[in-house]
């Protein structure tokens, strides 16, 4: 019984890795809405291995190991390869000029970031209410809901078929996840209204977002959410 308590939240971690293996594999393949089921697969059990752990006070340095190197395939190679896929089209070309080599692979410079704010995440204890840089499952929603909303919509074509767009997006990208930047994160250090107004902020808005553009309210909602976490930036502590 023992054995169960102290692992359980370890392999809903494992449950995480899982799915992002599987949902990478399926968007190597074209196949975006598996991806996507993986991806929302992978948020719910990146929230339940620590909901789970705490609850039964399973707390471990192995368990927040895992959970980084889960993270890291589900939430940091998925993200980097949506934008080498973004990529893909443009081959070699950019400014006209003919590169030695396919300016695809620098969609893999998110996931490179993904995994230094990771690393750094780990190491910092200030993280406890609220974020410093946008996390990674917010950025490969943002990355990931920008190809998938083009592919069902076609909206935002305007970036994805502009290389110079792709490649400005994808540093900003890269950056924002080791950004001094506060963001909103959604654990209450006090049940008192005034002092959760930007959380009820980003909840009511994400919902009208979504609500009225749907698909193509993915990736707006994670920008609201930057938006909206920079206009409280003071109230963030």
């Amino acid at each position: 019984m023992n054995f169960i308590k102290n692992n359980l939240a370890n392999a809903i971690t494992l449950g995480n890795l899982f799915s992002g293996c599987i949902g990478a594999v399926h968007l190597i393949l074209g196949d975006y809405q598996t991806t996507a089921i993986c991806i929302i697969l992978s948020l719910v059990l990146d929230f339940f291995d620590g909901f789970v752990a705490r609850a039964l006070k399973a707390n471990s340095n192995l368990g927040t190991q895992l959970d980084s190197l889960a993270d890291m395939v589900s939430f940091g190679f998925i993200p980097g390869l949506a934008m080498f896929k973004m990529l893909e089209p443009f081959g070699n070309e950019l400014f006209g000029l003919q590169l030695p080599f396919e300016i695809k692979y620098f969609g893999f410079l998110i996931t490179l970031f993904s995994c230094l704010r990771l690393a750094i995440f780990n190491l910092d204890e200030e993280q406890k209410y609220y974020f410093k840089g946008l996390n990674t499952p917010s950025n490969t929603i943002l990355v990931f809901g920008l190809l998938y909303a083009f592919k069902e919509t076609q909206s935002f074509s305007f970036l994805l078929e502009n290389e110079l767009y792709l490649l400005i997006f994808t540093v900003v990208s890269s950056w924002i996840l080791i950004s001094p930047i506060k963001m909103i994160a959604m654990k209450f250090k006090s049940m008192k209204l005034q002092d959760n107004y930007p959380k009820l902020a980003l909840l009511i808005g994400s919902i009208l977002i979504l609500a009225i553009f749907k698909i193509v309210g993915i990736p707006m909602v994670i920008l609201y959410y930057i938006v909206i976490s920079i206009i409280f930036q003071k109230q963030l502590k």
